[in-house]
């Protein structure tokens, strides 16, 4: 295959070099009180500080690792107060549109450039939201650009809203997984996704930039009659998010069992990728269904081969708890939906699985045996692994870390005690805005960066209820040595 629009995930810590994302839109400023939580969003957030003072940050650091062209010598002009918002704004022309920092509104309209795709996608959309009939011509008419927004912002204009936002397009991992060099399409868990996935399933199999993969792209099928499954069998149903997928190595993938993603679709999902022979083994790390939790990339994540960030609530020592009298491990240890399990699956052995005790054992044996680390496996805990900061932090995602090399990950800064966990284990930190006047005086470079937090701005962003890690699809990762 040609390397132009090379796309391979092998790990979650090789160096980045390109990826998905999705711009705040106007979308997450009309979200309203009374409907956040349908659109699974805990608190309105404000639209102009999560665009200016939070979310470019990210966008011009993921540049200047990703495509340095396309910021080197901008910066002053960007920094200032005034300057045109044309460069963030995916649809006006000054916008950065680079081809390593991939925006999903631009892949959208170029798939909406051809006009059978473009009246099959608006007969879906419209299908999904119940439009008249009159509104379907109507949104025919409409140019690429101006329908990929509307179909991303749910407005025909500033004022007028013809359907409901989708606000979680901005966490592009959870519309797919990249596994080695294919990708594995999401089910969501809630209707309030649905036309994310619809759209990103026309543009994986439509868009030039996927033209040679497309017979790597997966669809878990449903179970069958689960139109027919009352509410008790959900599990029966096949739901799941990329936040419950991370490839680890390129034989070992891990598959989330959470509020979103269910075990079905892990069952489909390990018989599917065994199939077809991308991994070597899948390990199903199932977590208690908990809002608090989600899925797995808001309980861990991995900085390093040999360091992972996690939450305490499910390591070794909570899960033995050490500390507790008899009469507490017994009542505690009656709670069954609070714990953690853990069952590997080996290709060439599956009816004889691994379980592991505890989150802690899988992650030294990944660290160990896939990476070939010959370092002390190092665990960083969430709130430093003190209560009550070890579950608040959790919940303004201290696991939830994006890796744009090995060592070099993306945080929110208000996870303080978690930062000086960081440091604690000997890592660096800095805020994003001073990294960003370093990297532009010339005075760093990104490849001279090792073992660094970097602290992005997260008034707004956190109550979003996604760090980096979600909100990021990576489509190409370098190999690990």
């Amino acid at each position: 295959m040609s390397s132009v629009n090379k796309i391979s995930v092998t790990s979650e810590i090789g160096t980045l070099r390109r990826l998905l994302v999705h711009s705040p839109d106007s979308g997450l400023g009309k979200v309203v009180p009374s409907k956040a939580q349908d659109w699974l969003f805990e608190d309105i957030v404000h639209l102009d500080t999560i665009r200016r003072k939070e979310y470019d940050y990210y966008t011009k650091l993921l540049l200047y690792f990703l495509d340095p062209d396309k910021i080197k010598g901008k910066l002053p002009e960007l920094d200032n107060k005034n300057y045109d918002r044309e460069f963030y704004k995916p649809d006006h022309e000054g916008f950065f549109k680079s081809e390593n920092v991939v925006e999903l509104q631009w892949l959208l309209a170029d798939v909406l450039k051809d006009r059978e795709i473009k009246l099959k996608l608006t007969a879906s959309v419209c299908a999904i939201e119940n439009c008249s009939y009159d509104l379907q011509d109507e949104l025919a008419s409409f140019s690429p650009a101006q329908l990929a927004k509307t179909f991303i912002t749910g407005s025909l204009d500033e004022k007028k809203m013809i359907f409901p936002p989708i606000p979680n397009f901005i966490f592009t991992r959870d519309i797919g997984i990249t596994i080695n060099d294919h990708i594995l399409l999401n089910k969501p868990a809630k209707k309030a996704r649905t036309r994310e996935a619809l759209l990103m399933k026309f543009i994986f199999f439509n868009h030039p930039l996927f033209k040679q993969y497309r017979k790597n792209v997966i669809e878990l099928p449903d179970t069958s009659y689960h139109f027919l499954l009352p509410k008790e069998g959900d599990e029966r149903k096949v739901t799941l998010e990329g936040g419950d997928v991370m490839v680890v190595s390129k034989d070992h993938l891990l598959i989330g069992v959470s509020e979103r993603t269910t075990m079905e679709a892990a069952h489909q999902a390990i018989n599917i990728l065994f199939e077809k022979k991308l991994v070597k083994k899948i390990s199903v790390v199932k977590i208690p269904k908990k809002r608090d939790y989600m899925h797995i990339d808001t309980v861990f994540t991995q900085v390093k081969r040999n360091v992972w960030v996690m939450l305490g609530n499910f390591s070794k020592k909570a899960i033995k708890m050490e500390d507790a009298d008899p009469v507490q491990r017994t009542l505690e240890g009656s709670k069954k939906d609070d714990k953690i399990k853990i069952v590997q699956f080996s290709r060439k052995d599956i009816e004889n699985p691994i379980h592991y005790d505890n989150l802690e054992e899988l992650l030294d044996d990944i660290s160990r045996n896939d990476l070939g680390s010959r370092e002390k496996t190092r665990f960083i805990y969430s709130g430093n692994n003190e209560f009550p900061y070890d579950a608040r932090e959790q919940w303004t995602d201290s696991c939830n870390l994006l890796a744009l090399k090995e060592g070099v990950v993306l945080g929110y800064d208000r996870n303080d005690k978690t930062v000086e966990a960081f440091k604690e284990n000997g890592f660096d930190v800095i805020k994003a805005g001073d990294l960003l006047r370093k990297l532009e005086s010339g005075e760093i470079s990104t490849d001279k960066i090792t073992d660094t937090l970097i602290l992005m701005p997260s008034a707004e962003l956190s109550r979003a209820r996604g760090g980096f890690h979600c909100m990021s699809m990576p489509l190409l990762r370098e190999e690990i040595d």
